[in-house]
Formats: structure tokens, C-alpha cells, sequence
């Protein structure tokens, strides 16, 4: 159970845990220059090119590589070492990304290697995430994980409300700047990594099928266990829902005469509410079961998302962006501590794998729904559609027997 007499010890620990340090220090500094390239990519394409569909195929690829590669990216993560898998990544795409600024200086830069290089980079990076994602448990203890995983998140959504200014900041000294300082930055987690001198994986029980075996053997594992399967399908359920709703969000903001700078604020709004919900989780996970958290937080979310369909002003999409943002951190960071808790060490990275293929898939279908859906009944009707379509989740969760009694000790771990 996410227990009311469990106490916060693992926190203190874990800022002496110097592994911890090492590897999450290393992906900060990587965060941020993703931040970089993730704004000065479409505009370098727009300056390039002056047309916002090559932008957008160059988006569309990242998104593509990680949904195709995920599957094989678990197999690699449980078969192969993942210290060295992780290095591999983090050195590969710091060769890819200064191939963009170097080619711009030396006047040969193409759209065809910026594709190229985007992609490379998406499918290194979803191998990267999965094997980090499947590391962390083995990092710190378990009393550690829940907290580490808060601080990350919020570590990451203070990169996210000041990566966007320093991004144009950079772009505008030089459009290649941001790309050079994210090369950068993978080579600062390379070097982190390399002083990281813990068991980034405990199991010996490898997978020796052959690689469409392994990855069945992964998707039934998974499927096999009832509350882990349910909330991957609810997971991607809501994530269909989140990338439509950030374009209703957007069209909503600008059906009130948003200015840009308006439409920037709300989602300003929305990560300073990441950072504190990220904050107060470990509070919530003090005082509630692992069952009652989540209930109670797809419920607080679809109250929520309706109400941007009668905000009056961005003020107050701005107030329900940080309202919900709030919510999402507290689920996700007790979702995340039982997944990791509960999955045996030599499955774990074909279950996070699964996730992400899941939640990045749905939120890409998500998106191109969302446009539809706008097109044909208008933003204000899609938020109320999509407030049903959480409303629906959350009847389903709080009706799902498995969530209501689940604990954070689960005994499907050795299933």
C-alpha cells in the first residue's frame, strides 16, 4: 500500500546516493538541450524552407521512430547491458545533432539530412528512455524510487517552463546554436554515465528467444496481468485524449483573441502546476493507497477539462491548465512507482517499452482526431466530448475491482 504510516526517510538517501545523482544529473542536462532543439527545430526548417509541412513531416518522424522502434527497444534493454546500451545512445545522437550545426556552417546542409538525422535520433532516443527507465529501480532502493522519481519531474517541468525562452534566445544569437548546445549535452551525459558504477540491471534471466518471440513473450507477460493491462489501456485511452486536447486548448485560446504571448502563459500556467503537483505527490503517496490515487485523480481531471469550453479568458484557461497539470503529476508518479515495482527486472524493459508505444502512439492518433473533430463540431463541443470521453475512463477505473484494492506491493511482481 502507498501507506499513511510509510515514512518519507528515502529522500535524505537518496541526495547521498551519488549513482542517482549521476544519472539523473546526466539526463537533465540532456533535457535541456532537447528543450533547445525541440523550439529551434521548426523554425530552422520554416527559415529554411518557408514551408510549415516540411516542419511538420520532420515532427511526424520523431514521433514515428519512437512508435516503431519502442518494441525492439524493451528487447534490447532486458537482453543486452544497459550501461552500455545507454552510452551508445547518448554518443550516437551527440554525433548525429552536431552534423546539423557543422553542415549549416559549411553552407551543405539539406532538408534530407535533417530528416535523417531527426529520425536516427528519435529511434536512439526510445532505446535510450526505455533502458533509463528500466535502470532507475535499480539505481536507488525502493523506498527511493517514488521520490525519485517526483524530483525528476520536477526538475523536468522547471526545464520545460524555461527551456522555450532560452531556445529562442539561442536561435536568435544563431539558428544552430540550440542544436550545438544540445550535441553538447548528450556529451555531458555520456560522461556522467561512464562515472556510474552501480547494477543497472539485476536480473540474469535474459531472454535467448529469437527477437519476434522476445517481444511476444513481452506483450504477454504484460497481458497477463490484469491491473498492469488495464491501466496501459487506460493510459492510452487518456493519452488519445491529451494530444487532441492540446490543439482544442490552442483553438480555444485563440477563439478568445488570445495573443501568442497569452496562448505561451497558459502553458506556462500548466508546468508551474506540474512542478507543484509534482511536489505534492509524495504527500498524496503518504497518506493513500496506490488504488485511491489514481480513482481520485482521473476523476479530478475530467471534472476539469470540460471547464475550458466556458473559460471566459485566458486567465482562466490559464487557472485550469495549472489546476490540471496539478493532478496529472500525483497519478503518474504513483502509475510509474508500481509498474517499476511490480515487473521483474528481466521485463521491465519490454513493459515500459509497451507503455510508451501506447501512450506515444495514442497521443499521435490523438492529435490528427482532434483536428478532426474541431473541423467538424468546433473546439468548445470537442473539450465537452473529450470531458465524456475522461468521465467514461474514470467510471471504468473506479469500476475496475483490481484498481479499487490495488496496493503498491503487488504480487503479480513474481508472476
Amino acid at each position: 500500500m502507498l501507506s499513511r504510516t510509510s515514512k518519507n526517510t528515502g529522500s535524505p538517501a537518496l541526495w547521498r546516493n551519488w549513482n542517482y545523482l549521476l544519472l539523473q544529473g546526466g539526463q537533465l542536462v540532456s533535457f535541456v538541450g532537447d528543450q533547445q532543439q525541440f523550439i529551434a527545430l521548426p523554425l530552422l526548417i520554416l527559415a529554411f524552407t518557408g514551408s510549415p509541412v516540411q516542419a511538420g513531416i520532420a515532427v511526424s518522424l520523431n514521433t514515428i521512430a519512437v512508435i516503431v522502434i519502442s518494441p525492439l527497444a524493451g528487447v534490447l534493454a532486458d537482453r543486452w547491458n544497459r550501461k552500455r546500451i545507454m552510452l551508445a545512445c547518448d554518443a550516437g545522437r551527440m554525433l548525429l545533432v552536431l552534423t546539423i550545426p557543422l553542415a549549416f556552417w559549411f553552407h551543405v546542409l539539406s532538408m534530407l539530412q535533417i530528416y535523417v538525422v531527426v529520425t536516427l535520433a528519435g529511434a536512439l532516443g526510445t532505446i535510450f528512455s526505455v533502458a533509463n527507465t528500466a535502470t532507475l529501480p535499480n539505481i536507488v532502493t525502493r523506498e527511493q524510487l517514488p521520490t525519485a522519481l517526483s524530483q525528476s519531474q520536477v526538475a523536468y517541468s522547471s526545464v520545460r517552463t524555461l527551456g522555450s525562452l532560452l531556445g529562442g534566445a539561442l536561435y536568435t544569437i544563431n539558428s544552430v546554436f540550440p542544436f550545438l548546445v544540445n550535441a553538447i549535452s548528450f556529451g555531458v551525459s555520456v560522461f556522467s554515465l561512464s562515472f556510474i558504477r552501480g547494477n543497472f540491471q539485476r536480473s540474469e534471466k535474459a531472454s535467448h528467444l529469437p527477437l519476434h518471440q522476445t517481444i511476444a513473450e513481452g506483450f504477454s507477460w504484460l497481458w497477463k496481468q490484469p491491473l498492469l493491462r488495464f491501466l496501459t489501456i487506460i493510459n492510452g485511452a487518456d493519452s488519445l485524449r491529451y494530444g487532441a486536447g492540446y490543439l482544442v486548448i490552442l483553438i480555444l485560446a485563440k477563439e478568445l483573441h488570445t495573443s501568442p504571448g497569452g496562448i505561451g502563459a497558459i502553458f506556462t500556467a500548466a508546468a508551474v502546476g506540474a512542478i507543484i503537483g509534482n511536489i505534492a505527490s509524495n504527500q498524496a503517496r503518504q497518506h493513500f493507497s496506490f488504488g485511491t490515487i489514481t480513482i481520485s485523480m482521473l476523476w479530478l481531471e475530467a471534472l476539469m477539462f470540460p471547464l475550458y469550453a466556458v473559460a471566459p479568458n485566458a486567465i482562466f484557461m490559464g487557472i485550469i491548465a495549472a489546476a490540471e497539470e496539478l493532478v496529472a503529476p500525483i497519478y503518474n508518479i504513483a502509475l510509474d512507482s508500481y509498474r517499476l515495482t511490480t515487473t521483474p527486472d528481466s521485463m521491465r524493459g519490454r513493459m515500459s517499452s509497451t507503455v510508451q508505444m501506447v501512450i506515444r502512439g495514442a497521443q499521435s492518433i490523438g492529435a490528427v482526431l482532434g483536428g478532426l473533430l474541431i473541423q467538424d463540431i468546433g473546439a468548445k463541443r470537442s473539450a465537452l466530448i473529450l470531458g465524456a470521453w475522461l468521465i467514461l475512463l474514470a467510471i471504468a477505473t473506479t469500476l475496475n475491482k483490481h484498481v479499487r484494492q490495488a496496493t503498491l506491493t503487488s504480487p503479480e511482481a513474481s508472476t
